[in-house]
């Protein structure tokens, strides 16, 4: 899994209790991926400025919805638990997902405010039935606040 980036308005958007991660029936969290680099400094997602792969060939317009797993709290640490997502191109012949290197993850239900991203180094493209696991961390979370 590549490494996990938050962005700056996350921490800003904790603060002023922008996003709420008590259920998974508050906090719907969604995965869009993009082959348009992240800045640090943007605030929501939108595909005007993350363009995704086409609404097709088993990608979701806005992307995945992991289940939310819980957001917890032990001895002054607390961490978004999320299950792992699949993308899976679906489509048959040459038809297929991509290209993409960045994984979005943002706050559905929180008008799209962003809260991290995963850069995989290089483009991304799936062919038909080729699958790709966003692979949580299931021990340390998403991330840890501590």
């Amino acid at each position: 899994m590549a490494a996990f980036v938050k962005y700056n308005s996350f921490v800003d958007e904790l603060g002023k209790a922008g996003h709420n991660f008590t259920s998974g029936a508050t906090a719907v969290i969604k995965c869009a991926l993009t082959n348009t680099a992240p800045a640090a400094t943007d605030t929501v997602w939108s595909t005007g400025v993350y363009p995704a792969p086409t609404n097709a060939n088993g990608y979701t317009a806005g992307g995945n919805t992991p289940t939310f797993t819980s957001f917890t709290t032990t001895s002054g640490t607390a961490k978004l638990i999320l299950a792992d997502t699949v993308f899976t191109a679906a489509g048959g012949g040459a038809n297929g997902i991509g290209p993409f290197q960045y994984v979005i993850l943002y706050n559905s239900s929180a008008t799209n405010k962003l809260i991290g991203n995963y850069n995989y180094g290089s483009s991304i493209t799936l062919a038909d039935t080729e699958t790709f696991t966003v692979d949580f961390d299931a021990a340390n979370g998403v991330f840890t606040i501590v």
